[in-house]
């Protein structure tokens, strides 16, 4: 029906670390390789916990592109942009609200969570609470066919598929919907038109899973359908309307195995991070202090890997040889903490090294960022005014 796009974002709220990069940058280079990819900064979203301060937003926005440039993001294979600067983003925003039950947003599982962990912050605003309606809004106005979260982020693209289906519900039955539908399966042509008909009999007669997919594979490939059409056979197909906003599916994260320096999770609040660029002196004076087993005072003394924090970052890093050293010679006392701790930190400077080289000639000059940034938020601009036409004319918004 569309391409396969992959949508994805990050709230500008402070410079990257490594968990961000294991656990979430580094897919989002793979998945540039694989789909049309479109990576946003949530400028708008981090106004919902931090709008006292917003003289902070913006220079974060930029460092945060460099961070993803210097992660290997690519401009070439991914498009970039800001939330704010496609501004269509809000005004699906606000047409989604009208018919979104309140019921909906509080039973979200991540606002009363980020309320009782964020108790400094003044959360009692309506942007908090609608904050799963702007992320749904961020997502189905590109039509996106997947977006890459963790574990605990699904209620939220789920919760993003019954907006999907309650607005097609609503204003995808256009008057005389059956009629165009059929007129449209005739542009088919003769032979496709009954290759579909009868996929679409035993998909809705036998639940045929198969079927669906046979015939929507059909719709792919039909070339003489206007947009409109090609919406309507989608719908009629499945047994619904008109298809204006797509469902998307979950691609999910592997949750980072990458702990913070005190194996608590890698969160600055903790004040554990590495940072994605950060010097490499700084770098190792934090891993040679970090934490250990307590149980190994002295040298002599064995320890137990499962109980150090160092332990966590070999499994991230080393290879099995490594580890199989690691895991003997703390049992036996065989090496000391400095010893066991300097292969993560050759692997560990081993992987900035060209993340700061990548990201010196956008620190050098500044404005490739920035017309990376534009170029992005154009193309990106393009989709969006399209899916904003056909949500205006089903809305009744399409004044001539």
């Amino acid at each position: 029906m569309y391409p396969e796009r992959v949508v994805s974002g990050m709230r500008p709220t402070g410079a990257l670390h490594l968990g961000h990069y294991h656990g979430a940058l580094k897919n989002w280079v793979r998945l540039q390789s694989e789909y049309p990819c479109y990576y946003f900064v949530a400028d708008w979203h981090a106004l919902t916990t931090h709008y006292e301060e917003p003289e902070v937003v913006e220079q974060n926005a930029w460092e945060m592109v460099i961070d993803w440039l210097a992660a290997g993001v690519d401009p070439a294979q991914a498009t970039l942009f800001i939330q704010s600067r496609v501004p269509e983003h809000a005004e699906l925003h606000t047409l989604l609200s009208m018919i979104t039950p309140l019921g909906w947003l509080e039973r979200v599982p991540t606002y009363k969570d980020q309320q009782e962990r964020l108790a400094d912050r003044d959360l009692a605003t309506y942007g908090f609470l609608g904050y799963p309606l702007l992320q749904s809004a961020d997502v189905l106005i590109y039509r996106a066919r997947f977006v890459p979260v963790g574990e605990d982020q699904v209620p939220h693209v789920e919760f993003m598929r019954e907006i999907a289906r309650r607005f097609n519900h609503v204003f995808g039955r256009e008057p005389g919907f059956e009629e165009k539908a059929k007129a449209a399966v005739k542009k088919l042509g003769s032979r496709k038109a009954k290759l579909y008909g009868e996929l679409r009999t035993r998909y809705q007669e036998r639940g045929d899973a198969g079927a669906l997919e046979s015939a929507r594979a059909l719709l792919d490939e039909a070339q003489n359908l206007s947009q409109g059409d090609r919406e309507r056979l989608f719908g009629y197909l499945e047994g619904g309307g008109r298809v204006i906003l797509v469902e998307p599916d979950v691609l999910l994260t592997e949750a980072s195995r990458l702990p913070g320096l005190d194996g608590q999770k890698m969160s600055k609040s903790y004040g554990n991070t590495i940072g994605l660029r950060e010097d490499a002196e700084t770098v190792i004076r934090k891993i040679r202090t970090m934490p250990t087993d307590p149980a190994r005072v002295k040298r002599t003394d064995p320890g137990d890997p499962e109980k150090c924090p160092v332990w966590q970052f070999h499994l991230a890093y080393s290879d099995q040889k490594t580890k199989e050293w690691v895991l003997q010679g703390c049992r036996s006392a065989g090496i000391g903490c400095l010893e066991c701790k300097q292969p993560v930190i050759d692997a560990v400077l081993a992987e900035q090294a060209p993340m700061r080289e990548r990201a010196q000639r956008y620190l050098d000059d500044r404005t490739l960022v920035k017309n990376i940034v534009a170029d992005g938020c154009d193309k990106a601009r393009e989709l969006a005014r399209e899916t904003m036409r056909e949500v205006r004319e089903v809305m009744g918004l399409a004044y001539t």
